[in-house]
C-alpha cells in the first residue's frame, strides 16, 4: 500500500505562503509493506503530524470563507468542493469557527502538535463557557482524548463561577432526539443527545437490560454486543411491564469535607463533575446506597463463593476504574475481570477485578494481553504482548495465562 504525496503549493500561486514544503503539509511516498512494527509506527505518527497540519489549514480556509460570506456559504462551497454532507459541512464549519477565536490551538494544531479532535474538543468547551485555552492546549500536546476529555471538565467546572450548574443547565437545554427511517436500508435509526446526569440514568438501566438478556441467552449463539443493545434498548420501550432495571442505576460520588461538615466535590462515576443542587435533587429523589469502600469488607472480598462480581464490587469498581481499563469505554457498558483468571484459582476480590469492555476482555483471553497495575498510579491498563520477534534479539515471552474461551 502506498502513499500519495500532499505537497504544500499545488493549489495554485499564492496558495502556499511558506513555499515549498517548508511549514506546509508534505507527505512522501513509502511502501509500507517493507517497514517493521517500529518503521509503521514512526510511519504513523508522520501522517498524524500531517493530518493535524491539514485539518488546520482547512479550518483556516473555511474560517475565512465564514468571514468574507456568512456561514451558510461556507457550508455551500463545502458540500460542493469536498464533496461533504450537509452533516459533515456544518460540523466542519462551525468547529473552523470556533477554532478562529482561539490563537493557540489553531497554531497547535496547524503545526501538527496537537491532533483535530483534541483541538475540536477545546473548541467546543470555548463555546460552552470560559477555558483557560493554554492550560488545555498543553494537556492536548500529552494526553490522550479520553484523559483530555477529563481534563476539560474539571476545568469547566471550576472556572464556571456556579460549581458548573450552568454549563449543566445549557447541556439540558442542548439535548436531542431523533427517530427515523434510513431510506437505503429500511431500518429505524434511533439518535439521541442528553445531559451526563440523564445519560449517565439511561445507560445504567440500558447496561442492567443487556446483563439480563445476556443470562438468558443461549451460550452457543450469543447475539453481538451492538445487537444485544439493540434489544435491550426495544424492551425498555415496547416492554415496560417487565420492571425497571434492578441493578446500579445511578452511580454518584461525593467527598466529605470534616472541617464544614457537608458534601463536596460531588461526581458521576467516570469523573463527570456534579453541581451541588443537582446532587441534592438526585438525593431526594433517588435510593441512597452509602458505602465505605474498605478493601477489607466482607461485601468486597466474595472468593471462591461466587464467580459474578456483586452490586457493591461493582460500584467500587466504577469509582476507582471510572471505565475500562484498556480503552476507557463506559463502565456501564463493561465487565468485572479476574486478573487472576477464575479457573486458575483467582477470587471475587476487589484487588483482582478490574473493569473491561468487550473487547478488551476479548483482547485478555484470547490475544493474550495482561493487565498491569501502574506501581506510583495504583491505576491498572491493558497492555498487547511483546513482538515475538523485534527489530534487534529476540524475546522469549511466552502467555501467563493461556485460554482461548471468554469465560470470566
Amino acid at each position: 500500500m502506498e502513499f500519495s504525496p500532499v505537497l504544500a503549493g499545488q493549489a495554485g500561486a499564492g496558495a502556499a505562503i511558506d513555499g515549498g514544503c517548508g511549514a506546509a503539509v508534505c507527505v512522501s511516498r513509502v511502501d509500507v509493506a517493507g517497514l517493521s512494527d517500529a518503521g509503521l509506527r514512526r510511519r504513523l505518527g508522520v501522517l498524524g503530524e500531517a493530518e493535524s497540519r491539514l485539518e488546520g489549514l482547512k479550518a483556516q480556509t473555511m474560517a475565512e470563507v465564514a468571514r468574507r460570506h456568512d456561514t451558510a456559504g461556507a457550508k455551500k462551497m463545502a458540500r460542493e468542493v469536498l464533496r461533504s454532507s450537509p452533516a459533515k459541512a456544518h460540523h466542519d464549519v462551525k468547529a473552523a469557527e470556533r477554532l478562529a477565536g482561539l490563537a493557540a490551538t489553531s497554531e497547535a494544531l496547524a503545526s501538527g502538535e496537537v491532533p483535530a479532535d483534541h483541538a475540536r474538543l477545546i473548541a467546543r468547551a470555548s463555546s460552552e463557557g470560559p477555558i483557560d485555552e493554554a492550560e488545555l492546549v498543553e494537556a492536548a500536546k500529552t494526553q490522550t482524548y479520553d484523559e483530555l476529555a477529563r481534563t476539560v471538565k474539571r476545568q469547566q467546572h471550576e472556572l464556571s463561577g456556579d460549581d458548573g450548574q450552568s454549563i449543566h443547565d445549557r447541556r439540558k437545554q442542548t439535548r436531542t432526539g431523533r427517530f427515523f427511517q434510513n431510506g437505503d436500508t429500511g431500518m429505524y435509526v434511533l439518535n439521541a443527545e442528553f445531559d451526563p446526569v440523564t445519560g449517565a440514568h439511561i445507560a445504567g438501566a440500558l447496561a442492567d437490560k443487556e446483563r439480563s438478556l445476556w443470562r438468558q441467552e443461549d451460550v452457543r449463539a450469543r447475539p453481538t454486543p451492538a445487537q444485544r443493545c439493540a434489544d435491550a434498548l426495544a424492551e425498555l420501550i415496547l416492554h415496560p411491564e417487565k420492571g425497571k432495571a434492578a441493578g446500579i442505576a445511578l452511580v454518584l460520588i461525593a467527598d466529605y469535607d470534616a472541617a464544614s461538615k457537608e458534601l463536596v466535590n460531588a461526581r458521576l462515576s467516570d469523573g463527570t463533575p456534579l453541581p451541588a443542587k443537582e446532587l441534592v435533587k438526585l438525593a431526594c429523589d433517588a435510593d441512597i446506597f452509602p458505602a465505605v469502600f474498605n478493601a477489607r469488607t466482607q461485601d468486597l472480598w466474595l472468593g471462591r463463593r461466587r464467580r459474578c462480581a456483586s452490586d457493591a464490587q461493582r460500584i467500587a469498581l466504577m469509582v476507582r476504574d471510572k471505565a475500562c481499563v484498556g480503552c476507557g469505554a463506559d463502565a456501564n457498558r463493561s465487565f468485572s475481570h479476574h486478573i487472576q483468571h477464575w479457573q486458575n484459582g483467582g477470587g471475587t476480590d476487589y484487588p483482582n477485578l478490574v473493569t473491561v469492555c468487550n473487547n478488551c476482555h476479548h483482547d485478555i483471553h484470547e490475544r493474550h494481553h495482561q493487565v498491569e497495575q501502574d506501581c506510583r498510579t495504583g491505576q491498572h491498563r491493558v497492555v498487547p504482548p511483546p513482538e515475538a520477534f523485534p527489530d534487534t534479539g529476540t524475546d522469549t515471552w511466552q502467555p501467563k495465562q493461556l485460554n482461548p474461551v471468554l469465560r470470566n
